[in-house]
This record gives structure tokens, C-alpha cells and sequence, in this order.
């Protein structure tokens, strides 16, 4: 009987006051997030992690004081063990946090124990960037040498319109748009986390990848013939720093509803589960926003989390990457960047 471990990636979360603070340090200090010499990013991490601390206080304090990310992905890897457990062998489903524990260090210990003939990693991140995906597996292959983790390892860097997480999110979309209907035509707003425009400059296809996802949402939202006015737009959040961010933000959007008088369905078209920048972000200060500009209405999609058809997809993901013998692959088995896209991890066609 073979043995199968799958790993799946998030970013981490602190899991008490105490821990925000070396939280962010961790964040700040990784090379894809400041691209500066070791000892300058060491020190500006220290600065960064120092003075936003108190204002991520704030934030999670209305969370409890810690964010929900481990356990909402605990959840979504025992939905995926109970879907792939009907396979032949065993398989056991990891965790490997980018910035807090577990670790990728503390998984390649578990999964060394475990003995595993193979191990697919799978980033949450449906669409890759060099800030997520691409620091998380570079984490995971060097602590894997360091402990001698001797396996062999296949990688899904991307599955931006993976069939499962499409009919997910529409599914998920459906309720919140009936619900909004009842105050006007709907406008929905896709809402991804932000990068700086240099990040994009230097060939991250992560924007790309977010255009992928959306236009395969609207596409079977758009299909009945009686919504030949369907409203989307694409928009991003998060943004910190004074740095130049790829756009529009959501509060341009928001701003710009307020002004068609249209009512909003937001979705967290990137974030496949719940945390920060849901639960405070969307829900508390965005909502915030678009009651004081007299919004007619904002509801928000929740994020995939266990949702069947999205659980399905990464199980199918799994079983086909099993046969392909590539180490990096994408959903498509093949690199689905156009070729503008420099840092796509995938060199082939």
C-alpha cells in the first residue's frame, strides 16, 4: 500500500496577541515580500513589523485577538483527506504555514515521520505570484533538504479557472446576488488582495491570473439570457505602504457605486479562506465605507472555505497530477502564462 502526503500552503496567521508582532516580522522579512540585501531586510522588518503592530492589534482584535486562518485550513484539509481517503494506499493531508506556525520546517518533520512515496504540494493561492506560491515552495524544497526529506514531489503552482473553484464561487455568488437584486441591479465587485506595480513590472503574472479566474466566474454567471446587463469589476485591496499598487482599489469601486447608485456583491475572488482581510476588511471597514457613501446595499460572498465543488476541484487536481511527471505543473498540466509573464515558474509551452 503506497503512502501519499499532501501538502497545503497558506500564509499563517498569529494565533494570539503576542504572536502579531513576530508575525509580521516573518512576513516583512522574506525575500518576495522586500527584495533587499539579508541584514537591510532584517532591520527593516524589525522597523516594519515594530510600528505596524499596534495597528494590526486593532484588527485582530476583532477576530479574539488572533486570526481563524489554521483553523479554517485544518478544515479544508480534512475535507480533502475524506475526498481522496477512497483511493488506493493512505493519505494524509499537511499543513505548512508561510509566516506562522505550523511552519514548513515543523511540516517536513511530520511528513518525514509519516514516510510518504509521494507528496504533491498545493499551495491554497489559486493564482500564482511570486509573493505566495513561489515563497512557499521555495520555503518547503529548502527545509526538505535540510532534513534530508528524500521523496519523490510534484507541485501545482496554479489553477486559476480549475472547474471546481469556478462552479464554487458562482455557487456561493448566487444567494448574495438574489439578495442584493432586491435594492437594484447588482454591480459585483471581485476583490483580490493588492501588489505593488513593481512586483507586476519585473513579470509576476498574479493580476493575469486573477483576470483568468474572474472572466471563468462571469462566464457561467453570464449565461442566462435574461442578464444582458451583468455588472463586474475587478478590484483590489489591502494595499499598505507608499508604494505605487496595481489598481483599481475597492475603495475606488466603492466610490464609484455610491455614485451609480448600484448595489454591491463582493467576493474575495482570491482568498479561499476566511481571515483578516475578510472578516475586518470586507466585513467591517469596506462595509463601513459604503454605508457612510450611501451604498444601496453591500453584501459579501463568504470565501470557499469547505464548499463542496471547490473541495472536489482539489482533489481532482491532486489525482491528476498524480499521473504527470512533470515536478511543476499547472491545473492544465502544461504553463498557461502568456510568454510576457517572465517569472511564470513554468518555462515550457
Amino acid at each position: 500500500m503506497e503512502r501519499l502526503a499532501v501538502i497545503l500552503f497558506n500564509l499563517g496567521g498569529p494565533d494570539g496577541p503576542r504572536a502579531i508582532e513576530p508575525f509580521l516580522f516573518n512576513l516583512f522579512n522574506d525575500a518576495a515580500i522586500i527584495n533587499a540585501p539579508s541584514p537591510l531586510r532584517w532591520i527593516l522588518a524589525k522597523f516594519i513589523s515594530r510600528r505596524r503592530a499596534p495597528e494590526a492589534r486593532k484588527v485582530f482584535k476583532n477576530l479574539g485577538g488572533k486570526s481563524p486562518l489554521l483553523e479554517e485550513t485544518q478544515a479544508q484539509a480534512d475535507a480533502l483527506a475524506r475526498r481522496l481517503e477512497n483511493g488506493a494506499g493512505e493519505v494524509r493531508v499537511f499543513i505548512a504555514m508561510r509566516y506562522w506556525h505550523p511552519k514548513s520546517e515543523e511540516t517536513v518533520e511530520a511528513v518525514k515521520a509519516f514516510g510518504p512515496d509521494e507528496i504533491i504540494l498545493l499551495p491554497l493561492y489559486p493564482q500564482y505570484s511570486t509573493t505566495t506560491t513561489a515563497s512557499s515552495l521555495k520555503e518547503w524544497h529548502a527545509q526538505a533538504a535540510a532534513q534530508g526529506l528524500k521523496c519523490p514531489t510534484r507541485a501545482i503552482c496554479c489553477y486559476p479557472a480549475d472547474p471546481g473553484l469556478i462552479r464554487g464561487q458562482a455557487a456561493l455568488i448566487g444567494p448574495a446576488f438574489a439578495e442584493a437584486k432586491n435594492y437594484g441591479q447588482p454591480r459585483i465587485l471581485f476583490s483580490a488582495h493588492g501588489l505593488p506595480k513593481k512586483i507586476v513590472a519585473r513579470g509576476d503574472p498574479y493580476p493575469w491570473q486573477i483576470e483568468q479566474t474572474v472572466q471563468a466566474i462571469v462566464e457561467i454567471l453570464d449565461s442566462p439570457p435574461d442578464r444582458p446587463d451583468f455588472d463586474w469589476a475587478v478590484c483590489y485591496q489591502s494595499r499598505i505602504g507608499p508604494l505605487q499598487w496595481i489598481g483599481p482599489s475597492i475603495d475606488e469601486e466603492i466610490l464609484r457605486a455610491a455614485g451609480d447608485r448600484v448595489p454591491l456583491v463582493v467576493v474575495p475572488v482570491a482568498f479561499v479562506s476566511e481571515h483578516s482581510e475578510t472578516l475586518v476588511e470586507l466585513d467591517i471597514q469596506y462595509r463601513g465605507l459604503a454605508h457612510e457613501l450611501k451604498v444601496p446595499h453591500y453584501v459579501r460572498v463568504p470565501a470557499l472555505g469547505v464548499q463542496e465543488d471547490f473541495v472536489g476541484g482539489l482533489a481532482g487536481l491532486v489525482e491528476a497530477v498524480l499521473g504527470n511527471k512533470e515536478a511543476l505543473c499547472s491545473a492544465e498540466g502544461t504553463r498557461l502564462c502568456p510568454a510576457r509573464y517572465g517569472k511564470c515558474p513554468i518555462t515550457g509551452p
